[in-house]
């Protein structure tokens, strides 16, 4: 369980496939802090520590198929900077929203605009998976908890301020940058639980 609220950026050193998997390689400050099994989220994705090098500052997660196909994990280079967050404790303040790890789908970056030092950015994802925003409702953008504003149909925007801008890898995304997207889960089970009381009236109609 995480909170979307993003510690640093970790950079990825190294990459090597397995089969189907992707095992990541990346160095940040708390890397010499982390033991095998722990969870971090990287841009969003709960991944498991499987291997930690201490001197060095590194540790390495493995991401599976699945993961590669529905985030944007699979699109990483070397260099490349990613929003880490470790798992939030009971005791800890829950500074965003309830974030799962769990991402549902990515979108793409259509637009970015700079206002008065902060920044507003876009957003497009695919409908036909189910998932909606509303205003002011929260989200998760590449695992940071960031409140919704101008909800449409298919798209939405976020506002980010300049301290987000620096420590998360925002200042990185640009026009056609893929991020990762979490719905909040409230709103899921309320949708979910909507959709089948729906299909259980239609049952209903459809017997008399």
């Amino acid at each position: 369980m995480f909170s979307g609220i993003v510690e640093e950026t970790a950079k990825v050193v190294a990459l090597e496939q397995e089969g189907t998997n992707l095992h990541l390689t990346f160095t940040c400050t708390f890397a010499n802090k982390l033991d095998i099994d722990q969870s971090v989220a990287h841009n969003g994705v709960c991944l498991t520590v499987v291997k930690v090098d201490k001197p060095n500052k590194t540790y390495t997660v493995t991401a599976i198929e699945e993961t590669l196909k529905k985030t944007n994990l699979g699109l990483l280079k070397i260099g490349d900077e990613v929003n880490v967050e470790r798992s939030m404790r009971t005791e800890s303040f829950l500074d965003g929203h309830i974030v799962q790890g769990h991402v549902d789908q990515t979108a793409v970056c259509t637009k970015v605009e700079e206002r008065d030092g902060s920044w507003y950015y876009t957003f497009e994802y695919d409908l036909t998976t189910g998932n909606i925003t509303v205003e002011k409702g929260s989200i998760a953008v590449n695992g940071v908890s960031l409140t919704v504003v101008n909800s449409q149909k298919g798209s939405f925007q976020v506002a980010i301020i300049p301290y987000t801008h620096q420590i998360t890898n925002f200042h990185n995304i640009k026009k056609g940058t893929v991020v990762n997207l979490e719905f909040d889960i409230l709103g899921k089970y309320i949708q979910k639980i909507l959709e089948q009381q729906i299909d259980g009236i239609k049952e209903l109609l459809s017997k008399k």
